[in-house]
Formats: C-alpha cells, sequence, structure tokens
C-alpha cells in the first residue's frame, strides 16, 4: 500500500479546520474559509444530451477596443456592480497544483488561475486584492454561475460545445491535453492496456465523458471522485482498486510533481482549452475578461505568470491565440 503524501495530508486537515472558522473578510486575499467545507448543489437540474455542436467551441465575445480604468466601470456595467459590492468572487479550486490549491503552510489559495483572478480584480478596482475565493467542486461549477453564487470561476474548466448551452466563457487561457496517470511500477504504457481496470477522474467531468464514450474494447471502467486530488489519495493508498487517474496534463503534472512514484504515459486522449466560466446574464463582463487576457498576453504578464508557477514543473505553452465571435 503506497503511504499518502504529507502535503495532501496537511491540506485535508487543514481545510478541515478552516471550515469550523468563521469566514473572516480581512484574510489575506479574502479567502472564504467557510467555503472550503461547501456542500454539493441541491435541486441540480438534470442535463440535456451533451450531444451539442457548435462552429468553433472556444470563440468567444470580443473584448472593447479600450478597457475602462480601474475604478471607473460603466455605470450600468456588470463590473459596476461588482465594484460596488466591494470585491470579486471567484470560484476556484484547492487541489489543482499550482493552478489553484490550498498552500497548507500560509492558509492561502495560490496558483496560475489564482493569479489570473487577480488580474481581473486589479482591472476593476485598481488592486489585486479584492477578491473572494470559493472553493467548488467540479458538479457545483456551472450552477454556481447560474445562481449567481459567484461573479467567475477559473478552475481548470475544459470549453465545450453542451458546456457553452450553460455558461459563457472567456477566450482561452490555457492549452491542455487528457492524459493518464499510473505508479511507476506498474507496466502501464497507455489506455489500451487498461482495458476493464477501474481508471479515476473528477465525477461530472469532461475526462470522465472521454472515457466512457470510448469503443467497448479499448474501455477501462470510469470512476468518479468529487474533485481529482481523491483520485491521487485513492491512487496512493490503494482503495477502490484504481489503476490509473486519467484527467488534464496540468493537474497530473502537479500530481507527478507531488508524487515522483508516478508517471504520465501514453499520448493525448482529448484537447483540454480552459476558459473562465461566466453567467450568461452578463456578457459585458465577458468582453471585459477578454479585455484583460488579451492585455496580459500583450504585456507578457501571462508568460511571466505561467513561468513563476508551471516552469519548474512542466514545459512552458504557448500563449494562446484568441477567437472572437461577436
Amino acid at each position: 500500500m503506497r503511504r499518502p503524501l504529507l502535503y495532501l495530508a496537511g491540506i485535508v486537515l487543514l481545510a478541515g479546520t478552516l471550515a469550523g472558522c468563521g469566514a473572516t473578510s480581512d484574510h489575506a486575499l479574502n479567502l472564504t474559509l467557510s467555503a472550503l467545507a461547501t456542500p454539493l448543489a441541491k435541486g441540480t437540474p438534470s442535463p440535456p444530451s451533451k450531444n451539442v455542436n457548435c462552429q468553433r467551441a472556444t470563440a468567444s465575445l470580443r473584448p472593447p477596443a479600450t478597457l475602462p480604468a480601474p475604478n471607473d466601470m460603466p455605470a450600468a456595467s456588470f463590473m459596476a456592480q461588482i465594484r460596488r459590492k466591494g470585491y470579486l468572487v471567484a470560484g476556484v479550486n484547492t487541489g489543482a497544483y499550482k493552478f489553484g490549491s490550498l498552500n497548507p503552510a500560509t492558509g492561502n489559495i495560490e496558483g496560475f488561475e489564482i493569479d489570473l483572478v487577480k488580474q481581473v480584480a486589479a482591472a476593476i478596482f485598481g488592486t489585486a486584492n479584492r477578491v473572494r475565493f470559493v472553493a467548488l467542486t467540479v458538479p457545483q461549477r456551472f450552477t454556481a454561475v447560474e445562481d449567481g453564487r459567484v461573479d467567475i470561476v477559473a478552475d481548470t474548466i475544459t470549453i465545450t460545445c453542451y458546456r457553452r448551452t450553460l455558461v459563457d466563457f472567456s477566450t482561452v487561457y490555457y492549452n491542455a491535453t487528457q492524459r493518464l496517470l499510473v505508479p511507476t511500477n506498474s507496466g502501464v504504457r497507455d489506455i489500451h492496456a487498461l482495458v476493464h481496470e477501474r481508471v479515476c477522474a473528477s465525477a461530472s467531468s469532461t475526462p470522465i465523458d472521454v472515457l466512457k464514450a470510448m469503443p467497448s474494447e479499448d474501455r477501462p471502467v470510469p470512476v468518479g471522485e468529487p474533485q481529482a486530488i481523491d483520485c491521487l489519495v485513492a491512487l496512493q493508498q490503494g482503495t477502490g482498486n484504481i489503476a490509473a487517474i486519467s484527467t488534464d496534463s496540468s493537474i497530473l503534472l502537479g500530481f507527478k510533481a507531488q508524487d515522483p512514484g508516478t508517471e504520465i504515459v501514453g499520448p493525448s486522449l482529448y484537447p483540454v482549452p480552459y476558459g473562465m466560466a461566466i453567467s450568461k446574464a452578463h456578457p459585458d463582463f465577458v468582453r471585459f475578461v477578454n479585455g484583460v487576457l488579451a492585455r496580459l498576453e500583450r504585456d507578457g504578464t501571462w508568460q511571466q505568470l505561467q513561468t513563476k508557477w508551471l516552469g519548474q514543473f512542466h514545459q512552458l505553452e504557448a500563449t494562446p491565440k484568441p477567437q472572437y465571435d461577436g
């Protein structure tokens, strides 16, 4: 039985501790502590068929020619509502190492996506610290946007045609691929060695759908956990007879960095373009966020943030080129 990492145990312990505390508005980065125990959404309607086609899944709304200055948002805009509220509410991940994860040493959520969200806050308020982070599970991400519990979600969300029927997306801010993580001593080299074996991914995620859609002769047994980090714990502890994890390469690279006893094998199973999810009720905010992302690409900030968070443990990606459809 493989022993779980102390890092992961520290996250679980700290999450339990923080969940018992009251949220404090002056916490560093305005972390919403009680969000670490966010209950599963209730009354979620059954989704329609996911067989939805669109011309360009990753195309988004064109940004304004000039972004408004911080603290000078158009009066009727959603950005002005956020400014009057005093903070941006962002749904994020707490278990995606280097993208959005809870640092048990500081109690802060940090990573590449967290810094991108802070750039959006800075464009509204003139300071990056006007953010309240809400930790979400995979099934909660879209309902949290739709019911207004969060203003935006940056949580390694793959843009798909079906998901565009639920929310609007920003332009792509990172391109990943779906891959496979196995123990280094497993002898597995690709997905074809795992027919009828139990392969773990986040429940209600694109990776689960990809596994289920594989031809029967190649198909493993998909196992859904609330978060991808739960799959890593199960693999480490030997629970549930999990043979492998299949999810985004960005997440698996983080798992591999945390656990040298694992390796990423096989080719890409599916493209995974990430976008920030925003309510369809706020197209002006979609355009604004796209303007912020375009500026980060132009001035080199996007590349600096990628180097800061991801440069030490995987090959850096080219800046995604935006596509606009209106």
